[in-house]
């Protein structure tokens, strides 16, 4: 394990997503420099990276584990979290595009949000297949200052 990486193997149960992110905002604090607010952030999208991987694991009945891997720079500019799960993965491309938040239609959406948030929330979001489930790369700048100029978002929804 390199120097300012954090390990931690949960229960795919809901439980432990509150110890998910409390760990997480833990690591990032760590940084003096790093804002609340970009902490808060980072707790947002981390939390719906595992409540993803808590749900693709339901038919488990809580029996799978899910990865994550914390990683603060060398420098502080930025915070790394690898959210994997076990759970046989799926397809990022077939997830179904969710309306804009003012269209009427995305009122019928109950689920499916928690891709766009993750998006909104990191500054850099990847979703890709592994052996046997999905990992989700998530990156936070301690500032926009330091972050670079989001363009294309990263490959998957």
């Amino acid at each position: 394990m390199a120097p300012g990486e954090v390990e931690l193997e949960i229960p795919a149960r809901p439980a432990y997503l509150s110890l998910a992110r409390q760990v997480v905002a833990a690591i990032a604090a760590v940084e003096p420099r790093f804002r609340n607010d970009r902490i808060d952030d980072l707790r947002v999208a981390v939390s719906e990276a595992t409540t993803n991987a808590v749900e693709a694991h339901a038919d488990e009945s809580g029996a799978g584990r899910i990865h994550l891997r914390c990683s603060l720079d060398v420098d502080g500019d930025r915070i790394t979290v690898e959210v994997r799960d076990e759970a046989g993965g799926f397809d990022p491309g077939a997830v179904p595009v969710v309306p804009a938040p003012d269209d009427p239609d995305r009122l019928a959406y109950e689920h499916g949000l928690g891709i766009p948030i993750m998006r909104q929330m990191a500054d850099e979001t990847e979703i890709r297949p592994t052996d046997g489930g999905t990992a989700v790369r998530l990156v936070v700048y301690r500032s926009e200052a330091v972050a670079p100029e989001r363009g294309d978002p990263a490959p998957g929804p």
